[in-house]
């Protein structure tokens, strides 16, 4: 598998008894039985074009002879980085059409064929397989055309052209090189929950374009060219950048409900997005077999190891397994415009739905948040049901002497009266945005006031009448108050 800016594979070929121009016949023939399309042809050799796909961008196929030898290299053409031995297989592909052209061909027939096609040959013209190798400049000039947006590669630049620049600007205005502080982070709009909470909803998607350090942005501009350069020229630049940025904030959403502390930044979860597009399309008819097994394998080791590695403390992985979600989801989403290309309209439609499923689904999430500035006004509160409480319980501290009026008294006005304060004080604090977890506690404590409302109505019974005849209906209730305090513990 080759691997590179431009992978390619090479091999050299000795021609034997062939002379170069029988050699050459031969190899035409060849390309000719594979599909191959030669656009340039001169007595050196040839350069010709394979056969391209909806995910195959197709190759370079270059033959040159030299004296006795032949070269015979493959070149991706589509911006990839990864080949998954396409090149190596065109190679192999043609050596053997090669052996099977040669076997088909009469010593007659390869003498008249030649010589047709060396009278087809213009010998004025430059030959432009003598031309000096790409030079050094040349492959760095290459190297920076993966950064110029093009036709079918438009928004992957872009887009890893922005993630840069932000970068660069933030290094400028002071964030550490290596690892930003979390103060300059959130500065800049990374994620963070109770910030969410408060309605700093942008956060969902600029947290996209920033990196905690230059390995991140590294790596995470890495995997985007790869994915980009496959993908975007199969979905188109309108559904490519949508996916972007629609799986970003799918991936910040699980982010935000996952994590309650966390400050989280990267373009991971949206690039996690984009693979989850692919595997959902490598899961249809739209890619060759062949190439969808091999992509599947790349693909499913990239996604497992990531995960896998995202185990270890200090990586978003809810944002990960987020974007791979709705990646997914999307994928299958956008198959029925991808399979009926004439059908432009098909497209802007899952895109729309895409949106507005994300719309309420970003709304669904953030609602479920709880409000920080609830959760303070919650702790400020509850403090005064601990008060109520306390004053509630001082019942308990009657002495025995005490007159039997300013026992009544104390049950009535003070006992009862305060758990009905406290109950009160419960039922407003549940209409703050509060965890489900707080409102179910809250549901507890109000079982609790409510059984202690009773105790204390028969205890004022018990006062009133000079009587023990409740103090067994007293005690079944102090056992099950006994019982929803030990919940607490």
């Amino acid at each position: 598998m080759a691997i590179g800016i431009t992978p390619k594979h090479r091999e050299e070929i000795p021609l034997h008894e062939l002379t170069p121009l029988q050699f050459l016949t031969i190899a035409s023939q060849a390309a000719t039985r594979l599909n191959w399309t030669i656009h340039y042809q001169s007595a050196s050799g040839f350069i010709a074009q394979s056969t391209t796909s909806v995910i195959n961008s197709g190759s370079e196929i270059k033959l040159v002879i030299d004296g006795q030898t032949a070269t015979i290299s493959s070149e991706s053409t589509g911006g990839e980085m990864i080949d998954f031995n396409k090149n190596k297989k065109n190679v192999r592909a043609f050596l053997d059409a090669f052996a099977i052209a040669q076997s088909e061909i009469s010593p007659e027939e390869l003498s008249i064929k030649s010589q047709e096609l060396y009278d087809s040959f213009d010998l004025t013209a430059a030959d432009l397989l003598k031309i000096p190798a790409e030079s050094a400049g040349q492959k760095v000039k290459n190297f920076f055309s993966l950064f110029i947006p093009k036709k079918d590669f438009f928004f992957t630049p872009i887009l890893v052209d922005l993630n840069i620049l932000i970068f660069i600007i933030m290094v400028i205005c002071g964030a550490d090189f290596i690892s930003p502080s979390s103060e300059i982070l959130i500065n800049w709009g990374a994620n963070f929950r109770p910030l969410i909470s408060i309605g700093q909803y942008w956060r969902l998607i600029t947290n996209c374009f920033l990196h905690i350090g230059i390995l991140h942005l590294l790596f995470n501009m890495y995997a985007l060219l790869y994915v980009g350069v496959l993908l975007e020229p199969m979905l188109g630049k309108s559904k490519f950048i949508a996916a972007y940025l629609l799986t970003g904030i799918g991936a910040s959403l699980a982010s935000t409900w996952w994590h309650e502390q966390t400050i989280s930044a990267g373009a991971s979860g949206a690039i996690f997005g984009l693979y989850g597009v692919f595997l959902a399309l490598l899961t249809t008819d739209l890619i060759e077999k062949e190439t969808r097994k091999e992509l599947l394998t790349s693909i499913g080791i990239f996604i497992v190891y990531n995960l896998a590695y995202g185990m270890k403390g200090g990586i978003d992985n809810a944002a990960h397994i987020g974007g791979l979600i709705s990646g997914l989801v999307m994928g299958y989403a956008f198959t029925p415009s991808l399979k009926n290309p004439e059908k432009p309209s098909l497209g802007a439609i899952s895109i729309a739905t895409l949106c507005i499923v994300m719309l309420f689904s970003s709304f669904g999430v953030i609602k479920s948040i709880p409000n920080t500035e609830s959760l303070t006004e919650y702790d400020t509160r509850f403090k005064r049901f601990r008060i109520l409480e306390t004053m509630a319980l001082d019942v308990y501290s009657l002495k025995a002497d005490t007159k039997k009026e300013d026992a009544l008294y104390e049950i009535r006005d003070r006992g009862i009266y305060y758990w009905n304060e406290n109950i009160s004080l419960l039922d407003s604090l549940d209409q703050l945005n509060l965890p489900p977890m707080v409102k179910e506690r809250d549901k507890v404590l109000k079982e609790y006031c409510n059984l202690r409302i009773k105790a204390y109505e028969l205890m004022y019974k018990a006062v009133d009448e000079n009587s023990h005849k409740y103090d067994a209906d007293i005690a079944k209730i102090n056992k099950q108050i006994e019982s929803v305090l030990k919940s607490f513990e």
